[in-house]
């Protein structure tokens, strides 16, 4: 009976022994144990923050035409934050530029549809509907600068009882969402939603 206790006790303290590695491993709660990152912003300043990557698997190539036609329906409960969606797609231009994509390589046209319309308003209109300054606009305003064409859907301001004129200069009144993504579709873009 002894031996077998002795068995057990051993088994015991190499098991405990074991996990000790992996118990002093483990983050505590409340600490974050996750090494620093950088973050950069290569083509857009304080918006889309990306990691650096050069040893990731898949990487945009810095010959190819990139055509892509994002279509941002996601809107925000919160009308006094930045909309997601929007700092996605800074990120996707942070990546290419970090990826040494050339600007002339890279066509991306950005729809703001449905919920997502208000984004492109200016702060008059944005104050009139939510009492506060359109948060979307610096953003809005470094993608035009980037180069990214941005859209709003006239049907989702028609729908809102809103003239072009609600819409930022930055941004092109068009036809509708239901009909953009199949005329840029024609034309080569891939096609994201947001």
């Amino acid at each position: 009976m002894k031996n077998r206790f002795a068995s057990w006790h051993t088994l015991g303290c190499v098991l405990l022994l074991a996990t000790l590695p992996l118990q002093a491993a483990t983050p505590k709660s409340g600490t974050d144990a996750r090494p620093a990152m950088d973050w950069i912003h290569p083509v857009i300043p304080k918006f889309g923050a990306m990691h650096p990557r050069p040893d990731a698997a898949v990487q945009p190539d810095p010959g190819a035409d990139y055509k892509v036609f994002v279509d941002v329906v996601s809107a925000h409960t919160d009308h006094a934050k930045l909309l997601p969606a929007l700092d996605r797609l800074a990120r996707m231009v942070n990546l290419m530029g970090y990826a040494k994509v050339p600007a002339e390589h890279l066509h991306i046209v950005v729809l703001l549809n449905e919920g997502a319309a208000m984004a492109g308003w200016t702060n008059a209109t944005y104050r009139s509907k939510f009492h506060i300054d359109n948060p979307n606009l610096d953003l809005v305003h470094a993608l035009h600068k980037a180069g990214v064409q941005l859209l709003v859907c006239s049907q989702a301001l028609a729908g809102q009882g809103l003239p072009d004129s609600a819409v930022d200069p930055d941004v092109t009144v068009s036809l509708s969402g239901v009909t953009d993504p199949v005329i840029y579709g024609q034309r080569g873009y891939s096609y994201m939603r947001l």
